[in-house]
């Protein structure tokens, strides 16, 4: 009797919630929108507040029930108008949903331009706004074309998380792409529930995610009592969905962490490699300063051979030091004396893995004459030999490259680089190989948000190693955010991950995602850690987002097996 009480209390207070939520007409319904998709940036880090979703997505659900049910026709209005009206409303309420969680999700992008306040500061306001606004239209378009598809009860549900993921996939490979915050890097707040990512993909994370948090608006306002058999029935035929959605994800959960315990101890790579990750935490008003050169020079180089706590007796002739992107404002490969400055700092046999910038002349120009630039990675042995080299080739827009840079140039519009025109693009991602240690997937900054070009298929690594200057994010949600996507890439791929970032975070992750250790942000110090052996190659490493592509065609054939006749 009293659960019954109890699962009569709930009902109705989510009967109230759902029809308030549904009759929000005009500016209030976007309103609405707009708080639901900024608070849902709560489950994102460095927060983790996953719960929140429970909240923000059955509202965004019933906001796209305000709209009316398939029936809904003004007087007046055939059914092309009434579709028009509705779907034009789905977009709205989707965009504005977006617009809040990108805004507040991407904030960090303002302290870029603070960086030489005086130059770009002006265009702060433009670029903090511009870019959740351009984003949010996949949002509005994937609530629109759920709405197209809107059916009653849980299937909306389903409509939308596979409308939501198809938008996801194509915000992240549109014009470059931009996939960051996906909806399933809220599952990084656990360690048991982001390993599905080895099976589904990041992508595959969203949908489950959706399926599992829009569950309370399994309640339909439009919904009447009198077409059901009696009121207990109806609260028990609600209710079950949201119960059974809490039950998936602690079976989610279950599942992930029978993963982790079967998991092998943590070893080792059979080389015995030791990586030592070098964070100085440079500002970025002090790293392009021709003045700080050599001083930042000395910094590196004795961070670099100090010895530790956990390495006493310095550099080994297994060790590998990794340096962050662009870490000495030169181009290494014409400085000899840095490269001679290098292997005496190396003992026989080590290796320094170094982001730095690199020049080449024009095929038809002068050899003194540098045209063509790399945003770059080397690999430079104890004789202080570069034996490697690594090109970027996802470039950041605005940021490495200029489009139409010729033209906008001329009126005044720059990069934020130091360096005019734009970057050239590398031929990625590639394997390279290593003496003495296993190959390694080069990655530079932001490459590594995108799943499926993280390593090159046909040749495997046995790591992945990602340098990256988020000093750009300054101490906002950036630098959190950038770093549970690497967690995800090392869980997607079974490959562990060695990051160094300049102000943070630095940090060795291995093939679980579990961060084995780690530099906070803004802290200057270095990482002794011996380098962790890769995993059989994942379902997600073989078979790509088809995994997640299989997951759409299923949700899309339960749709059409369940719908109203």
């Amino acid at each position: 009797m009293n659960a019954d009480r109890g699962l009569t209390a709930l009902f109705s207070a989510l009967e109230r919630v759902a029809r308030e939520v549904a009759l929000l007409r005009s500016w209030r319904r976007l309103l609405a929108a707009f708080f639901a998709g900024s608070l849902s940036v709560l489950a994102l880090p460095p927060i983790h507040f996953l719960p929140i979703l429970f909240v923000t997505f059955p509202v965004l659900v019933w906001l796209l029930d305000g709209l009316g049910g398939p029936a809904s026709v003004v007087l007046g209005e055939d059914a092309t108008a009434t579709r028009r009206r509705m779907l034009r409303g789905g977009a709205a309420i989707g965009w504005w949903f977006g617009f809040g969680y990108f805004l507040f999700g991407l904030h960090g992008i303002g302290y870029a331009f603070m960086v030489e306040a005086e130059k770009f500061a002006i265009f702060m306001p433009f670029a903090i706004t511009l870019l959740p606004a351009g984003l949010a239209i996949f949002t509005g378009a994937a609530t629109a074309l759920a709405r197209a598809v809107w059916l009653p009860g849980y299937l909306r549900i389903v409509s939308l998380a596979i409308s939501w993921c198809i938008f996801e996939w194509l915000r992240g490979h549109v014009l470059t792409g931009f996939p960051w915050n996906l909806i399933g890097e809220s599952f990084t707040a656990s360690d048991a529930l982001m390993q599905w990512a080895a099976l589904t993909g990041a992508y595959g994370l969203s949908f489950i995610a959706i399926l599992i948090v829009a569950a309370p608006a399994f309640f339909d306002p439009h919904a009447r009592a009198a077409d059901i058999h009696s009121v207990r029935l109806s609260i028990r035929e609600v209710l079950v969905v949201p119960f059974a959605a809490l039950a998936a994800l602690v079976l989610l959960w279950a599942g992930g962490a029978m993963r982790l315990a079967a998991a092998e101890p943590h070893v080792a790579s059979p080389d015995d490699v030791m990586l030592r990750i070098v964070q100085p935490n440079i500002p970025q008003t002090q790293k392009w300063r021709p003045e700080s050169r050599i001083a930042i020079l000395g910094q590196f180089l004795r961070m670099s051979s100090d010895p530790t706590p956990e390495a006493p007796q310095g550099l080994g002739p297994h060790s590998i030091v990794v340096w962050p992107e662009s870490a000495l404002s030169i181009f290494l490969a014409r400085e000899p004396y840095v490269l001679s400055a290098i292997s005496r700092m190396l003992p026989k046999g080590a290796l320094l893995i170094t982001g730095s910038v690199r020049g080449e002349p024009s095929p038809d120009g002068p050899a003194d004459k540098l045209e063509r630039f790399y945003n770059s990675l080397y690999t430079v042995d104890s004789d202080g030999k570069i034996i490697a080299t690594y090109d970027k080739f996802h470039l950041v827009p605005f940021g490495e490259y200029l489009p139409y840079h010729r033209w906008l140039e001329s009126i005044g519009l720059h990069k934020l680089t130091k360096l005019q025109g734009s970057f050239d693009v590398g031929p990625g991602p590639i394997t390279m190989p290593l003496p003495g240690a296993p190959s390694a997937s080069p990655l530079i900054c932001y490459e590594i948000i995108f799943p499926e070009a993280v390593v090159n298929a046909t040749k495997r690594p046995g790591w992945i190693v990602n340098v990256t200057n988020d000093a750009w994010f300054g101490s906002s949600s950036g630098p959190y955010q950038h770093l549970s996507q690497v967690r995800l890439r090392a869980v997607e791929q079974g490959l562990p991950i060695a990051r160094a970032a300049n102000t943070g975070i630095s940090a060795v992750i291995d093939p679980y995602g579990r961060i084995l250790a780690q530099r906070a942000l803004n802290t200057a110090g270095v990482i002794d850690y011996p380098l962790p052996h890769a995993l059989a190659p994942t379902p997600y490493a073989r078979f790509g987002d088809w995994l997640f592509g299989l997951l759409l065609l299923a949700g899309a054939g339960f749709l059409y097996a369940f719908r109203p006749r």
